[in-house]
C-alpha cells in the first residue's frame, strides 16, 4: 500500500525535458493485482515503485506465460492529460491472456490501473510537447510450476516512464532493413497478440540492422516473403497515389 504523495498537481520531476531518450526511468508509483488460477482479479493497489519478488520456477521465468500493452500519457497545454481508448489495450491484452491460458482483469479493472497509476505519476508526464508518459501494463504466469502448464497464480501490474520519441532520428525518415531469412510472426503463432515471447527472437535480426546502419528491421510474410508484414517495433502502413 502506498502513501499519499508529497507532491503537487503541478509539480514536475527534476528532469531534462529537452533530451528525453526512450527508456527505463523509474518513476514513483506501480500497480499490482494478483489472482490464482481459476479465479478472477480482484482490487489491486498502488504500491512504490520497485522490485518484485519471484520464485525460479515462475512460469514467466521459465514458460514466457505473459502478454504486455503499450500505450502513451500526453499533457494538454491547460495541463489535462490525455490518454487514448485505453480500453482497447484492455481487449487486446484480454485475447493474448486467452491464448496463452491465462485469467486477465476486466476491461474497467484494466482502464482503472491505468488511470491510478497515471495520476500516481503525474509529475512523470512531460510538458507540452516535450514526449509523453509511456505505460506498460504487464500479465504474467508468477506462480511457481515445474513442467509445461498453466502457472498457479497470476500478477498483472503497471508501469510507468517519461520517454520521447523512440528513434533517435525522431520525425525523419526511417531506414528499414528488409529481412528475408528471418520471420516476424508464422500462421498459427502468437504474432497476433502481444505474448513476450515474439520479440527475444527478433533481437539477431534487429542488431544485424543496426549494424549495418539501419533504423530498424522490415519483416516479410512467413510463407512467401513477399508482402510488408511489419516493423520489429511497431505496425506500418503503405500510402500510395495521395497526389
Amino acid at each position: 500500500m502506498c502513501e499519499p504523495s508529497i507532491y503537487r498537481d503541478d509539480d514536475y520531476a527534476d528532469l531534462d525535458w529537452d533530451n528525453l531518450g526512450f527508456g527505463i526511468m523509474p518513476t514513483d508509483y506501480m500497480y499490482l493485482m494478483k489472482c490464482s488460477k481459476g479465479e478472477d482479479f480482484e482490487q489491486g493497489q498502488l504500491n512504490r515503485y520497485g522490485n518484485i519478488e519471484l520464485g525460479p520456477a515462475a512460469g514467466v521465468l521459465n514458460y514466457g506465460q505473459a502478454v504486455y500493452e503499450g500505450t502513451k500519457v500526453h499533457r494538454k497545454e491547460d495541463g489535462r492529460l490525455l490518454l487514448f481508448r485505453p480500453e482497447q489495450n484492455a481487449i487486446r491484452l484480454k485475447f493474448g491472456a486467452e491464448r496463452m491460458c491465462m485469467p486477465s482483469p476486466s476491461i474497467d479493472q484494466f482502464v482503472d490501473a491505468v488511470k491510478q497509476t497515471v495520476l500516481a505519476n503525474k509529475r512523470w508526464v512531460p510538458p507540452p510537447g516535450k514526449g509523453s508518459l509511456y505505460i506498460r501494463p504487464l500479465l504474467m504466469g508468477s506462480g511457481q510450476i515445474l513442467g509445461l502448464g498453466a502457472a498457479p497464480e497470476y500478477t498483472f501490474l503497471v508501469y510507468v516512464s517519461p520517454v520521447g520519441n523512440y528513434f533517435k532520428e525522431g520525425f525523419a525518415p526511417l531506414n528499414l532493413y528488409v529481412e528475408k531469412d528471418f520471420d516476424r510472426a508464422s500462421r498459427g503463432g502468437t504474432g497476433g497478440i502481444k505474448s513476450i515471447t515474439n520479440y527475444a527472437p527478433g533481437l539477431k535480426a534487429l542488431t544485424k540492422a543496426k549494424n549495418r546502419g539501419f533504423s530498424d528491421v522490415l519483416y516479410l510474410d512467413s510463407v512467401n516473403r513477399k508482402n510488408i508484414e511489419e516493423v520489429s517495433s511497431c505496425n506500418i502502413q503503405n500510402i500510395q497515389n495521395v497526389m
